[in-house]
């Protein structure tokens, strides 16, 4: 149930659009040029546990 998903979820909440954009806009910015073969999770902690 959501309520399970939370409670393991670290953050503690569903991830909303301006969690994927700010990931979005780093990959694509100058920022992240030196960044090759990585896989970013964007899911609030979940494959942390």
């Amino acid at each position: 149930t959501m309520k399970y998903i939370l409670s393991r979820t670290p953050l503690g909440r569903t991830g909303e659009p301006l969690d994927l954009k700010a990931a979005l806009t780093y990959l694509v910015s100058p920022a992240s040029n030196y960044v090759t073969g990585q896989t970013l999770f964007v899911d609030g902690g979940w494959t942390a546990l």
